[in-house]
């Protein structure tokens, strides 16, 4: 698949390049090979040789995301070109029998245009598009933090409550850190929002407890009003990691949720708290990761054993398939779920009245705040990033979110 992807760039491109000198034309065209078949092979290699403990050096991270941006460049390259032959081989070739007479079948004849330079160079210039956003995205993108404010009203809102503010982050994969003044820069904001209440919706790290022992002294600074809440992620049960034993794999995971208690946030387990403020309370739900494809073990029951279906309910839940699934339909009315998980894919474009992200074709909802049955969903679109180690379109997200009573 990849080798016929190249097949069809290098024929795009060697009309841009017809000008050239044989010398340069030639060398071009070994260059492009060498890459082409080097790269991924490279790569895949690096991969397998990690496969047992789920590690990637950091040279095969680099050549990862080059070949991924390459890629991405090449299939919009691509996409212009299969337009533009589809015209010349059906509307094109058609038009020629109807209006002269050829049959299709005369080998003799070419009755099919040729494909047009202006073409790849459109096609060049939409690939360059993809291409700069997605190294902007590794060299700054990935820190390019964002706030993003929601005013959410309630009419079962206690008084108490009106205005109080909750910040949220999810997703920090403290694996991926590579740089402490942007993850420090990160936290700063959280710090600078002074919010009541702060809550991380998981994934603390890709898989290892060690990743995140660099950045306990940043994260314990974080601190607010009314206390740190957090739950875990799909990646923070070490499934993605082949163990010598179930015992150590039990280990890790439990120091990763030493890891909350380190930092000085309150890792709910299926369960609930009591927020309380002036005589009056909310109750603050957690639950374990559950989302379709990602393992199932939240017990939403169980966590609201101790709360009445009259109270006021904010529900921490990593998936928000878990929301699309369970929560939105629940029999208890759960007022507003915090998640995480989507990373909005790290790439995309959100522009007033529009948004598009490949995340969506797996998840419609993939980001920011949806509302159903008078429930609200709020989807964050991560502090950190996994795999690929950018972020083009799709910013790193804190999120301010203020309580409103509604009258």
């Amino acid at each position: 698949m990849f080798f016929s992807l190249d097949v069809y760039v290098y024929q795009g491109i060697k009309l841009l390049i017809a000008s050239f000198s044989p010398v340069l034309t030639g060398a071009f065209g070994i260059l492009y090979w060498i890459v082409s078949i080097i790269l991924p092979v490279l790569f895949f290699y690096l991969m397998f040789q990690g496969r047992h403990n789920h590690t990637l050096s950091t040279f095969g991270v680099l050549l990862g995301n080059i070949w991924m941006i390459l890629l991405i460049t090449k299939v919009v390259f691509v996409s212009i070109l299969f337009g533009e032959d589809i015209y010349r081989v059906i509307i094109g070739g058609y038009n020629k029998i109807v209006n002269h007479n050829i049959s299709a079948f005369d080998s003799k004849t070419q009755f099919v245009p040729t494909r047009r330079k202006f073409i790849s160079q459109l096609a060049l210039g939409f690939a360059a598009i993809p291409l700069t956003s997605l190294i902007y995205g590794v060299l700054k993108g990935r820190y390019n933090y964002k706030i993003h404010r929601q005013d959410l009203f309630f009419s079962d809102l206690p008084e108490a409550f009106e205005g109080f503010t909750i910040t949220q982050i999810s997703d920090v994969h403290s694996g991926s850190f590579d740089d402490r003044d942007g993850v420090v820069k990160g936290l700063k904001i959280i710090h600078e929002l002074k919010s009541d209440l702060i809550v991380f919706t998981g994934d603390l790290v890709n898989t290892f407890h060690h990743e995140f022992d660099p950045w306990i002294d940043d994260f314990k600074k974080l601190r607010a009003k009314y206390g740190q809440f957090s739950i875990l992620g799909n990646h923070d049960y070490g499934e993605y990691a082949e163990w010598d034993s179930l015992a150590e794999k039990q280990d890790n995971f439990e120091k990763i949720k030493a890891h909350h208690q380190s930092i000085g946030f309150k890792l709910l387990e299926d369960e609930s708290v009591k927020i309380e403020k002036d005589g009056e309370f909310i109750q603050l739900i957690g639950v374990h990761n559950w989302g379709k494809g990602f393992g199932e073990k939240g017990d939403l029951n169980r966590a609201i054993q101790d709360v009445d279906h009259s109270d006021f309910k904010v529900l921490l839940s990593h998936d928000p398939t878990h929301w699309e699934n369970v929560v939105k339909n629940f029999n208890q009315r759960i007022q507003l779920t915090l998640s995480g998980h989507t990373h909005g894919m790290q790439m995309g474009v959100e522009l007033p009245g529009f948004r598009w992200s490949p995340i969506q074709y797996r998840y419609p909802k993939w980001a920011g705040l949806y509302k159903e049955n008078d429930r609200y969903l709020y989807i964050n679109r991560g502090f950190g990033v996994l795999g690929f180690r950018g972020r083009a379109g799709i910013w790193p997200e804190v999120t301010q979110i203020t309580l409103h009573k509604l009258v």
